[in-house]
């Protein structure tokens, strides 16, 4: 959630940088300025009473001691009316906070100054590329073939159990999805990454505090009967470890790794971009998260990149970075790199991970905070990336590493999976 200072302060750069996302937001930050405005006037209107009520009681003792009753009684009167109109004022206070909270939670964050403006992925900008695209003396199978071939995912008994996008893991198949789980994770605690294994499902509050909730709740499963959410990534429950803390500046960056499996409704996806393993309702993850100083989160967003980048080089994927457009940035993030691997049977590039600093923008939220010896309190910067999602990943290893006889493992899965070839 942005800061009312912010808006007060830089209400011509929010609303440029709004723009990036193609957002005309001057009205809305009117109607927000309009209604901090109006919260103000009546705090201080209230406070101002009080300081009144406050003085009449300590007036009226002294009066009633003096034996001066009949003014202690017309004092005692102003006072009561005093108590009537502090309580509307600090109604109407409440009500006003709770409006100004509203409006604030409907707007997205800024984008950084590197962000280009656009408004989908057309827009967004290529960093770098790496790795060689393979080539094929035959025709190389999707991956749904592959998975059927040599019986790694059964797509149809993943329908018989629960619906589309719940697929089952069986065999090689299965293996590989373990295998690839604690090599993300050995990889991301090698860099200092303090693994956690959080709850799968949250609180509301933890749903807002990371910006899922009140814009995605469409897209998360809900449990009605206990009001909880299926989490749809460990960026949510690890995030909110943090929730309402003061952490020592000395302590930042703090770094969490979690494996979770990862649940989206995905309502409204059609098309190629659903088939196989391309887009589920439930799939594993893993996840990296920071809270860091908001001095240094650009020099760690970088690191993190260049992390997430080292896994897929051991993992001989030819892949390429992409800074997104504003347009096409998620509604917390300030700035993002998307991850997207070569898909050799599709011909296509497909996402396996999003790296974004948040800066304040869920720390806000959370009442996330960290504080220096002799300083105020401070919002701390937060940050998330894939490390990574498995579906698309398994989707390129199979397609990429085919053969006539079978599918190559990469040497450094080897040591995970326990099998260098998937054969019949």
């Amino acid at each position: 959630m942005l800061q009312i200072q912010k808006i007060r302060t830089s209400q011509s750069e929010v609303i440029t940088a709004l723009a990036k996302r193609g957002i005309a937001a001057a009205d809305m930050i009117q109607q927000i300025l309009d209604t901090d405005e109006k919260r103000r006037e009546v705090q201080t209107s209230h406070d101002q009473l009080s300081a009144e009520a406050n003085a009449i009681n300590k007036e009226n003792g002294q009066l009633f001691q003096s034996g001066k009753k009949e003014e202690a009684t017309e004092l005692r009167n102003r006072g009561s009316e005093l108590k009537i109109k502090t309580k509307e004022l600090h109604e109407e206070q409440e009500r006003l906070e709770k409006l100004l909270e509203e409006q604030l939670l409907q707007l997205p964050n800024t984008p950084h100054e590197s962000v280009p403006a656009g408004k989908d992925a057309e827009d967004n900008e290529e960093v770098r590329s790496s790795g060689t695209i393979p080539t094929f003396t035959f025709d190389p199978l999707p991956h749904w073939d592959l998975a059927s071939k040599y019986n790694l995912i059964d797509f149809e008994l993943g329908v018989k159990i629960s619906g589309a996008g719940f697929p089952v893991y069986r065999n090689q198949g299965a293996r590989l999805q373990r295998a690839l789980i604690n090599f993300f994770l050995d990889e991301n605690t090698a860099a200092g990454y303090e693994e956690v294994q959080p709850p799968h499902l949250v609180n509301s509050a933890s749903g807002y505090g990371t910006g899922q909730l009140p814009d995605k709740e469409g897209q998360m499963y809900h449990t009605a009967l206990d009001d909880l959410y299926l989490i749809p990534t460990a960026e949510v429950p690890v995030t909110n470890i943090f929730r309402d803390e003061v952490l020592r500046k000395d302590e930042l960056p703090v770094k969490c790794t979690a494996y979770t499996p990862c649940f989206r409704r995905e309502a409204g996806s059609y098309g190629r971009d659903v088939r196989g393993l391309n887009r589920l309702h439930q799939f594993d993850k893993v996840e990296i998260v920071q809270v860091a100083d908001p001095e240094r989160s650009y020099q760690i967003l970088e690191e993190m990149v260049s992390h997430v980048a080292g896994i897929l080089d051991k993992l001989e994927l030819p892949y390429r970075i992409l800074r997104l457009c504003g347009g096409d940035m998620g509604f917390t993030s300030a700035l993002t790199y998307d991850f997207e691997v070569y898909s050799a049977a599709q011909e296509r590039w497909l996402e396996v991970s999003s790296v974004s600093n948040f800066e304040t923008f869920q720390a806000n939220r959370l009442k996330l905070r960290y504080k220096s010896e002799g300083e105020p309190t401070q919002l701390c910067h937060t940050l998330n990336g894939s490390a990574m999602a498995l579906p698309r990943i398994v989707a390129a290893l199979l397609e990429n590493n085919q053969d006539e006889q079978g599918i190559r493992i990469p040497k450094a899965l080897q040591a995970y999976t326990g099998f260098n070839r998937i054969e019949s």
